[in-house]
Parts: structure tokens; sequence; C-alpha cells
């Protein structure tokens, strides 16, 4: 008895762990387990009835059902999902995209020689590379254009610029008063940069240099010096990045092909805090990038020994005038400035009234950081009378009481220029000898219509016309 129960305890507790097993497996392997059942259903039946023929029904399992539905919609989820992260992945920006082994079609097709990527920091996760040079400069142009500038305006400074030659002794800051700014004419500096290129190219195939028939004539020669003496790597985008130098193949070993870097800052990021904030309702660009030059020529002070400040809506460059300050101190600094004489009668002295141009100044990187830092005070004290006299703040007028006060200039090294530049409107048919000496000219007030005149005039010259597409 004690044997028949023991064997009958073994036997339930034997089909207890099956049972136990079969829950696991069922609970895993569902449809393994089905299939088990289905099977042994099947061979039952067939066992029971081999003396007649009969019809097997296979009825449907829920938890089958439940199982494939399950899957089904699992695959559709993970599909979804996937689409999704391609999708995402290649709309990212070229810089975000990389991080994943592949770039979008749009910048493979782009010429590796060429950086015009707007989305390329300038320095420091700041400003946006426009152009990166072939090599380090060590001289500075920054030039602040105002918000009521025309396209065309920019335009034609770009050009002349160029053409002047001084971009191949100088990295070009643009200081733009906001963001929206900056993205506006991204593409305009883009195609003159692209246009500069195709000159230099085109000059270099025909082995010529220039045509003499423009008073805006370009020189490719100034462009291509001795690659002997290494300046180094510009201080501008990312390290070790490909230039149109070195990926040029008809270029020899002695001589090389230099630019400088074209860059662009907007004011909010050299002036996050905005200093003449609390001062004055509308700050004009005029006043707030003395602000901005402090802090700029900071983080600069090492890379570069002489500096320009540029209104490109006032002025523009035929050529570099910045050799008159090379041999000079880094405190100094070049002003120039415009006289009129006022004379009351013959026996009385002749007087003499100069106001200092504040559309332009160059000198050494010291100095130049010395003045901003004293012009943005002093036109917080200029705000601050103003509250209380109701008087306008001039710019220009802040900066010529600046200059003439030497106790606070003692540590700057001034040097004012009696010159007046030549307005562009004035020259006489705009030919190469009413502009020749000149360096620096002034739009000035006049209604004609000067950037049509000095596009017809470089577009005189068939090379430059095959490149600029408004010829």
């Amino acid at each position: 008895m004690c044997s028949a129960g023991a064997a009958s305890t073994n036997t339930v507790n034997g089909r207890n762990k099956e049972n136990k097993a079969m829950g696991f497996l069922l609970v895993f392997f569902p449809e393994a387990i089905h299939n088990k059942i289905i099977g042994n259903s099947i061979n039952n039946t067939t066992t029971n009835n081999k003396t007649s023929s009969s019809r097997f029904i296979k009825r449907t399992n829920p938890n089958l059902l439940f199982t494939k539905a399950r899957f089904t919609i699992s695959m559709c989820a993970l599909l979804v999902s996937l689409t999704l992260l391609f999708f995402t992945l290649s709309t990212l920006e070229p810089s975000s995209s990389s991080i994943w082994g592949f770039k979008p079609l749009h910048v493979l097709k782009k010429k590796p020689n060429v950086v015009s990527s707007s989305s390329s920091f300038a320095l420091h996760g700041m400003g946006t590379l426009y152009r990166r040079g072939t090599t380090a400069m060590d001289q500075l142009i920054i030039c602040h254009v105002v918000e009521d500038i025309a396209e065309d305006e920019l335009k034609l400074f770009l050009r002349v610029l160029h053409r002047s030659g001084i971009t191949s002794r100088a990295d070009i800051v643009f200081l733009f008063g906001s963001s929206l700014l900056s993205s506006r004419f991204s593409f305009l500096i883009h195609e003159e940069n692209e246009s500069f290129s195709k000159l230099v190219r085109y000059y270099n195939e025909l082995n010529t240099t220039s045509s003499r028939d423009s008073a805006f004539r370009f020189n490719s020669t100034q462009f291509w010096k001795s690659g002997k003496k290494d300046m180094g790597e510009p201080i501008w985008g990312k390290k070790g990045r490909g230039n149109y130098s070195s990926s040029n193949e008809d270029e020899s070993e002695s001589i090389r092909l230099i630019y400088g870097s074209v860059v662009g800052f907007d004011v909010n990021e050299l002036d996050p805090e905005n200093s003449l904030g609390g001062f004055l309702d509308y700050i004009p660009l005029s006043l707030r990038r003395w602000a901005c030059y402090p802090m700029l020529l900071g983080k600069l002070r090492r890379n570069f020994n002489y500096v320009m400040l540029l209104d490109v809506k006032s002025l523009l460059l035929l050529s570099d005038p910045l050799g008159r300050v090379r041999s000079r101190s880094s405190e100094s600094i070049y002003l120039f400035s415009s006289c009129s004489n006022n004379s009351k009668s013959n026996s009385e002295k002749t007087q003499s009234h100069c106001r200092v141009n504040s559309a332009i100044l160059m000198g050494g990187v010291r100095g130049t950081r010395r003045l901003a830092n004293a012009m943005l005070t002093q036109v917080v004290r200029a705000t601050i009378r103003q509250h209380k006299n109701k008087n306008s703040v001039s710019e220009s007028g802040i900066f010529s009481q600046l200059v003439g006060n030497g106790y606070i200039m003692k540590n700057v090294e001034l040097t004012t220029l009696t010159e007046s530049f030549q307005e562009a409107g004035s020259l006489s048919g705009l030919s190469s000898d009413s502009v020749e000496g000149y360096s620096i000219i002034q739009r000035g007030n006049v209604n004609r219509d000067i950037s049509s005149m000095i596009t017809n005039l470089i577009c005189l010259c068939e090379a430059d016309s095959s490149v600029y597409r408004d010829c």
C-alpha cells in the first residue's frame, strides 16, 4: 500500500512538474507548444480512427492569432521607426550628419577646394566662415555693415575689395547688426568669393596680369607669391581643412596662391549682454560696434599685428592703405580728418575746423583696442548726458571729442592725416588717371549711380566680363 501510495504521489508530482514545464514553454514559445498539442491531437485521432476515413477539422486558436497580430504590429512599428530615423539624418547639416559616417548628397557634390558652407563657425563656435584663406595673415580689416545698406552697395564694396589686392595680405571680417542681416547677405558674399576664384584661375590660364584700360583693373600677380616662407595655418574655421592653393595642380613648388579668409559676425555674438541696452532705446550699429571691437580684438591680439576699421557704406578700397602703419608700433593709430576753412576778413587769421572721420581708422591691434575701450566709455557718458540735457548722440561727434582729449588718449600714439577722400561721383569719367594715387575713395551723396558706372568699367575687360554674371 505504501508502495502504491508512493507511486501515486510520484505520478502526481511528475504531472505537476510536466504541467509547470509546459506552462513555462507556453509563455516563451507559444507557437512551438501549440504545434506540439496539435500534433498529439492528430496522432491520437489517427490512431483511434484507423478503420474508418474521417475528416480532421482544425480549429483556430485565439492565442495564435494574438501572437501573429503582435508580430505584425511590431514589424510595422520597426519600419516606421527606421523611416523616421533615416528621414531625420538626411535633413541634418553636414557638420551634424558627419558623425554618422556619411554626408548628404548636396555636400558630396561640392568641390573639395572651396569652403562655402555657411554652417561652419569662424572662431570658437561663433561667426560664419565664408571663405578660409590659404595661410595665416598678420593684417585684419573689420568692415561694419550698417542696417540700411543696399545689396548693390555691399556687392560693389566686395568686388572692388577683391580686386584691390588687399585680400592677398589681410583677412576680412564683416560685422553685421543682426543675424538676419548676416543671413540675408550670405549668398552675395559667397558669390563674390567664387567670382574672385574664377578670375584668378582665368588670368593664370591666360598667363597674363590684367587689362590696363580700366580704372578698377585686376592684377592677379599680387596673389601669387613665393611659397618658401610658411606663415602658418589660418585661425578661422576647423584646422587642417583644404583650400584652393593646396589643391591646384598647376601650381609649382616655389609659387603658390595666397589670399585671406572672409568671415562674419553679428553684434549679438560679440556683445551678448548688449552693453548699451540700458542707456538707449534704439542702438544703431555705428555705436554698438564699439562694444564689439574689444572682445574680438582681445581674442585675436596674438594673431594679428595691424587692423583697419572700415564703414562698408561710406568707403571703397582701391588698394592697400595699411602700408603706412606696418613700420609703426602696436600702439600707433592713423586717423583721417577733413578740414573746412572759415575766414571772416582778410585781416583776421584764417581758422580751420577739422572733424575726424570715424568711418575709417587703422593701426596696431593694441592701440586700436585701447581706443575702442575708450570710445565705448565715451558713448556711455554721452548717453547719460543725453537723458539729462535731451541732446542727440552723434557717433562722429563723440569720436572727434575723444580724439581731441589728450589725457584719455595718452596711451595711444595718434597720427591725424588731413586728407579728404575723393568722391567716386566727382571723378572725371572714372578713368585710370582720375583714380591713380587714391587708395580710398568715398561714395559721396551724389545722385549718380556709382555702382552701375564702376560695374561697366570692370566689364570693359573681356576676361572680367566672362566671370561676372551682371556684365
